[in-house]
């Protein structure tokens, strides 16, 4: 099994269900499929091959979902970065990665075009905003994210790629906190075992709404991306958690059953009053990054006696 396969065989089972929920935008397994398959297709006309990485510079959205498994469709690897990069640690990666390809929103294009300079195996850029694509990336000239997906929407089905188990198919780097960043990989069947594991000990059916406000460039966030497209759930995508209150909103509205959190996003709904959200359809929580504080998961185990806590 590849981890594209996670997603074409959801869409497969069954294509009219809500896969993904970001923002107003509302998309079927069949429609994030179709989507993931034409930029495949676009990117492998651009010379995308089989390993090459794919640099994916975007918020939490539909854009980065559809990059995501747009890459590993053309046979290369997805690295998800902090879209807040600077320059200099943008161009590191870049560089670092031997990235050929790079999907970004046109609102940093300063700091893309001294990234870009750093790059020379850098070939493409995408831009999910083209209007705002008035000039180069390290003298490449920015190509239209939507325009490359309406150009290539006719065309049925993934490219025709050949990628075994071993290929590399994730490239995460460490922040760098220590000295320059890490590149830390994932083959395919790294990816596939570990999402098995976890969505059995999770319990997770096709039944589960997981929302989560963890960034895909973050190993723990991907992952409730990547679990949900091969359980076959819907996954609600938020941006931050800037906001709990209007998260937890988010929660009652879409019937959410799963939740994953940090330690600090603990605190901060441990100071709301939890009695105002109907949260009766979660069924579980899952931490991870820190121990929970065992006062906080008491606290949380009085007022949501019917939640499991991983």
């Amino acid at each position: 099994m590849l981890v594209q396969h996670f997603l074409e065989a959801s869409a497969a089972r069954h294509p009219d269900k809500t896969a993904l929920v970001a923002g107003s935008e509302r998309l079927t397994y069949a429609e994030l499929d179709v989507r993931a398959n034409a930029l495949a297709h676009a990117l492998a006309g651009l010379g995308v091959r089989r390993g090459d990485r794919v640099a994916i510079q975007l918020e939490n959205g539909v854009e980065c979902v559809v990059s995501l498994f747009a890459a590993l469709k053309a046979g290369g690897a997805y690295m998800v970065l902090n879209p807040s990069m600077k320059p200099g640690k943008l161009g590191y990666v870049l560089r670092d990665s031997g990235a050929v390809a790079l999907v970004a929103d046109a609102a940093h294009l300063g700091r893309l075009a001294a990234a870009g300079e750093d790059a020379p195996e850098l070939r493409h850029v995408l831009l999910t905003d083209p209007d705002a694509a008035k000039e180069s990336v390290g003298g490449i000239a920015p190509l239209s994210f939507g325009g490359l997906i309406a150009d290539h929407s006719g065309i049925s089905g993934p490219p025709a790629v050949r990628c075994i188990d071993a290929d590399l198919a994730s490239l995460i780097y460490t922040s760098g906190s220590t000295g320059e960043p890490k590149g830390v990989i994932s083959m395919h069947r790294n990816i596939v075992a570990a999402s098995g594991s976890i969505i059995d000990y999770l319990g997770n059916t096709p039944d589960d709404v997981i929302l989560s406000a963890l960034p895909l460039a973050f190993d723990y966030g991907l992952y409730q991306l990547l679990m949900c497209m091969r359980f076959g759930g819907t996954l609600v995508l938020e941006r931050s958690f800037a906001f709990p209150a209007a998260v937890l909103q988010k929660v009652a509205a879409e019937k959410v059953t799963g939740f994953p959190i940090v330690p600090t996003m603990l605190a901060m709904l441990l100071r709301l009053d939890l009695s105002k959200f109907d949260l009766s359809g979660l069924r579980y929580l899952s931490n991870t990054g820190a121990a929970l504080p065992v006062e906080h998961i008491r606290r949380l185990r009085g007022l949501l006696p019917h939640l499991t806590v991983f």
